[in-house]
């Protein structure tokens, strides 16, 4: 029975594992069916295939989502947390100091001019003035303050808050935007959090964020240039396009608030001219690889040349009226804005005729008229030279009386202006006599008195000796259109050559002594096409009378007829405005008790004297907080010093880093050690007084790079088997060292904000440094 039952059992086993495997092979079959095309047969499908691809089709319909556009945003908390940290440090109490802190004397005198439209001159160029300007449009400032010297009172009109608004924002930007960078520069985001962290507790960013001043914009403007450029190298398609298209955008913003902008630009050619030096070794066309490069040259030289003129396209078309700056520029210049020079010289003749009273005005650099005066050269100077002992020839820098000349040909003993008048044309030899002396220019084989290898420039006086007149001068019009061009008044650019020498009158640039009363010295120089021959005639008038007393009086007294301004192009403007900035030589006085020279910049000898309060010790001064200070000129010499290291062990065939990890330094060495030398070793070669904040742009690199140091030392000793016991001792000196920077900031943090009344022993315990210069109220 047994027996049986277990026979059955077997039988059914059986059955039951031939029924299993027929399932397996018909499923095999299905699932053939399904993917598989018909290859024999007909051609047509056969009915349980055309049902199963109808059922996988319906099925795919079903699946398929559903088309539309959609936009995905990624917030980075850790961004916006920095940003937050950031606004909540510059924003805090901004409108206090309530007085003119430091160089918000200037910049908010052109905030002022701004708002009147009267055109001002200065070095650097206007797109952060205009930054500043609009915050205070925005917030309805009048422009009624003078803002006459540092540490005097804003009023309650003056929107304070809103003028220092858009540096504080630049400032808290500039802690998000340094996160970023060192992100893109792959690093751990620890270590872009740590970089964004030093430069948030950074006493001088935060001092310099917080007032009317433009570092912050310019800083804020070249790393997010950098930052695109980057992402940019990084991508290819038009996700590269759009990015350098960015980056070039914000470059051209950064050197459009200030020329050591330039610098940051110049780092970001080097990293595209990087990135196209490596694709040469790829195996593309040449045709392709110098279109692309080509493309990129255009983007970085267009974008930011159109941001430049546009800014001063802005700016001028901003200032129509004439004001106490337009004396730096060109006769035509300020003959063409409203009021000013164009209200003196409106009316007068175009052409300058025999009879003609005119003012000569040097137009390279220093802005001077030809001038004489009764007093004659001394007979010996103090070097034991002799002189011609005639009338005195100078370039006086004021206007005045003694500026005028009478045009006069040689052969004519009548001055007044005959009907129709005698037109003055290039080539054509004339004499000038001084309008009130009515001495005729002269020159004579005679040493100048300051500029011996150049000759001797007189109103000729007959002393009855040997020495006869020499008092003709040819008339060459610089930027004549013809060979007949008349001299006009205004437009052309004359020099004028000494018929007997062939020399050219000349401004020398150098100030005669005492006995010239300090004014400048003209010359005749023998270098003729020298820029400082080039005069033009700025105000004009026709001599009416023959009597030598009815021309002075003319001279004096005279009154023009109104009619139409000069007119200037906006390229004939912004081309000089251009010359004359270039060649603008800055009046900071030297010796500025807080200037400071760049040599001593890495180890923050001086500090900066922004603001005193009147009423206590509360101060602001600029000053960095040392620790991140002196650690970053450690990590440079340490940066620098392991480059060297690395050079040479890969001469010797010693690789101390990954492919990775090597490709990783270099390229932070690009961008960081080469940005701080780039935006620091220009200052050495300058002719001028400098501050600790020209430092600041080379700074911010100094910090980042201080960052990126610190996470190479660190993946040193991760990636050695034997060291790495210590990753977390030195996780907790850094630990321990941050802790010291943010103490650091929070106790200098009282000069930044400048709100708190120190007292003496404040101020000492303050001091790290004998060479740092607080100031102290004595109490009576």
């Amino acid at each position: 029975m047994d027996t049986k039952k277990t026979v059955k059992s077997r039988k059914a086993a059986k059955a039951s594992k031939e029924v299993i495997e027929l399932s397996d092979s018909e499923k095999s079959f299905y699932e053939s069916s399904l993917n598989n095309k018909r290859e024999v047969g007909d051609g047509a499908p056969a009915e349980n295939e055309l049902e199963t691809k109808n059922t996988t089709k319906l099925k795919e319909d079903v699946d398929k989502p559903i088309q539309s556009l959609y936009i995905h945003f990624k917030i980075d908390l850790v961004f916006i947390t920095l940003l937050l940290a950031a606004l909540g440090t510059r924003l805090y109490n901004l409108h206090n100091p309530r007085y003119i802190v430091f160089d918000e004397l200037h910049y908010g005198r052109y905030v002022t001019l701004y708002t009147k439209g009267v055109f001002f001159f200065d070095a650097h160029p206007p797109l952060g003035k205009q930054m500043l300007y609009f915050a205070g449009y925005l917030a309805g400032y009048d422009g009624n303050f003078t803002f006459d010297r540092i540490g005097s009172a804003y009023p309650e009109s003056v929107p304070v808050k809103a003028l220092r608004f858009v540096p504080a924002v630049s400032g808290s930007l500039l802690v998000a935007i340094s996160y970023q960078l060192m992100l893109e520069i792959s690093t751990y985001q620890s270590t872009a959090i740590l970089a964004a962290v030093l430069v948030l507790f950074e006493n001088s960013f935060l001092a310099q964020s917080r007032f009317m001043l433009l570092e912050s914009i310019q800083i804020l403007f070249g790393l997010w240039g950098i930052l695109c450029v980057i992402k940019s190298t990084r991508k290819s398609g038009p996700g590269s396009i759009i990015w350098l298209c960015i980056g070039a955008f914000s470059l051209g913003c950064c050197f459009s608030v200030k020329y050591s902008g330039l610098y940051t630009y110049y780092l970001a050619i080097f990293l595209v001219g990087r990135q196209m030096w490596r694709r040469i070794s790829n195996t593309e066309s040449v045709l392709r690889l110098a279109l692309s490069a080509l493309w990129r040259l255009v983007v970085l030289v267009c974008i930011p040349l159109a941001v430049y003129i546009s800014v001063f396209y802005a700016h001028l078309a901003m200032l129509p009226k004439a004001g106490p700056h337009d004396s730096a520029m060109t006769s035509a210049f300020q003959a063409s804005l409203k009021g000013g020079l164009a209200s003196i010289t409106r009316g007068q003749p175009l052409h300058v005729s025999h009879g003609s009273q005119i003012t000569l005005r040097h137009s390279h650099g220093r802005t001077c008229w030809l001038h004489s005066h009764a007093h004659v050269y001394p007979v010996r100077y103090t070097d034991g030279r002799g002189s011609s002992h005639q009338q005195q020839v100078t370039c006086y820098s004021f206007k005045d009386v003694n500026n005028w000349w009478i045009v006069k040909r040689p052969d004519q003993p009548s001055l007044a202006v005959s009907s129709p008048p005698d037109v003055i044309r290039h080539g054509e030899v004339v004499q000038l006599l001084h309008g009130i002396t009515s001495r005729a220019l002269n020159s004579h084989d005679v040493a100048a008195p300051v500029s011996p290898q150049s000759q001797e420039v007189s109103c000729y006086i007959d002393y009855n000796v040997s020495m006869t007149a020499q008092n003709i001068w040819r008339v060459e019009i610089v930027n004549r259109e013809s060979e007949d061009a008349t001299w006009d008044s205004i437009r052309s650019l004359v020099r004028l050559v000494h018929l007997d020498s062939g020399s050219a009158l000349r401004f020398s640039g150098r100030q005669l002594p005492s006995w010239g009363f300090n004014q400048h010295e003209v010359v005749a120089d023998k270098a003729v096409t020298h820029q400082d021959t080039i005069w033009n005639v700025e105000e004009h008038r026709y001599t009416k009378a023959e009597d030598r007393k009815e021309r002075e009086r003319e001279l004096v007294s005279a009154e023009m007829i109104p009619t139409a301004a000069t007119q200037l192009s906006f390229w004939d403007k912004f081309m000089e405005l251009q010359y004359k900035m270039v060649t603008h030589a800055a009046d900071a006085p030297q010796g500025h008790m807080f200037a400071s020279e760049p040599v001593e910049w890495p180890l923050l000898v001086r500090s900066i004297a922004y603001w005193l309060s009147p009423n206590s010790n509360a101060q602001v001064h600029l000053i960095g907080n040392m620790i991140t200070w002196y650690a970053g000129t450690l990590s440079v010499l340490l940066y620098g010093g392991l480059l060297g290291l690395y050079a040479i062990r890969q001469r010797r065939a010693y690789f101390d880093l990954t492919p990775r990890a090597s490709q990783k330094f270099y390229d932070a060495g690009c961008v960081l050690f080469l940005g701080y030398w780039l935006h620091y070793l220009p200052y050495f070669f300058m002719d001028r007084t400098l501050f600790l904040h020209h430092y600041l742009p080379a700074y911010i690199f100094k910090i980042l790079l201080l960052a990126f140091v610190i996470d190479h030392i660190y993946f040193t000793i991760c990636v050695h088997e034997s060291k790495r016991s210590f990753t977390n001792i030195f996780i907790l000196c850094i630990a321990i060292w941050l802790a010291y920077v943010i103490i650091t900031f929070q106790k200098f943090s009282v000069l930044s904000y400048g709100n708190t009344d120190l007292t003496e022993t404040d101020l000492l315990n303050l001091r790290w440094k004998d060479t740092w210069d607080f100031i102290l109220h004595k109490k009576k």
